[in-house]
C-alpha cells in the first residue's frame, strides 16, 4: 500500500499541493505536518512511520519534506528498507523499490558521509591550529577561584544545603559536586 507524507513549514502554507500529488501517485492514507523541517519533533511523520508495515511504501511529494537534514533523510530511508519498506519521492522520481533508486540514494549517502568527513577534518586542523597558539577549546569554566573559596566558606556552616550554595553562586549542583566538593 501506499502511504503519503505531506509537510509544510508554516500554517500560512498550503499542503493542498502536496495531497493533490500524493492522491494522484495513489497514496490511499496520508499524514501531515505542519513543522519547521528543523523539528525533530513531528507527530504526523512518527504516525506515518508507526503506520506503514511490510511491503508498504511511504511516499513524499519532495525529498526535503521527509529529512531535517540530509543525514536524517538516509537515515530515515534506511531504517524502512531494514523494515522491508519502500520510499518514493515524486519531485525527484526517486524509487527506492528499484535498483537504481537505491543506486542513486546510496551515491547521496556516499556525499553526505564525504561531507561529514571532510567538516571532520576541518574541525580538527582548526582546534589544532588554536591549540599551536596557546587557545584551548570548549566552554570557560563559571567555577573561578574566587566562587571555590566562597562555596567552601558556605559549605563551613552546617545549616546551609547544595541547593542554597548553589543559588548563590549561580552554578548547578552538578558544577558544585564537579568543581567545588571535591577539592
Amino acid at each position: 500500500m501506499l502511504i503519503g507524507y505531506a509537510r509544510v513549514s508554516t500554517s500560512d502554507q498550503s499542503l493542498d499541493l502536496q495531497i493533490d500529488a500524493l492522491k494522484q501517485a495513489g497514496c490511499k492514507k496520508i499524514f501531515t505536518d505542519i513543522a519547521s523541517g528543523a523539528k525533530s519533533n513531528r507527530p504526523g511523520l512518527t504516525e506515518a512511520l508507526a503506520y506503514l508495515r511490510e511491503g508498504d511504501t511511504l511516499v513524499v511529494w519532495k525529498l526535503d519534506r521527509l529529512g531535517r537534514s540530509l543525514n536524517h533523510l538516509i537515515q530515515t530511508v534506511t531504517q524502512l528498507s531494514e523494515q522491508k519498506i519502500g520510499f518514493k519521492s515524486i519531485q525527484e522520481n526517486l524509487d527506492m523499490t528499484t535498483s537504481g533508486g537505491r543506486l542513486i540514494f546510496h551515491i547521496f549517502g556516499a556525499i553526505a558521509e564525504f561531507e561529514r568527513e571532510i567538516i571532520r577534518e576541518r574541525t580538527q586542523a582548526g582546534l589544532s591550529a588554536a591549540r599551536v597558539r596557546g587557545r584551548k577549546g570548549g566552554r570557560r569554566t563559571v567555577v573561578t577561584p574566587q566562587k571555590t573559596a566562597m562555596a567552601k566558606a558556605l559549605a563551613a556552616d552546617p545549616e546551609r544545603t547544595i541547593a542554597e550554595i548553589c543559588e548563590v553562586l549561580k552554578i548547578s549542583p552538578a558544577t558544585y559536586y564537579r568543581h567545588i566538593s571535591g577539592s
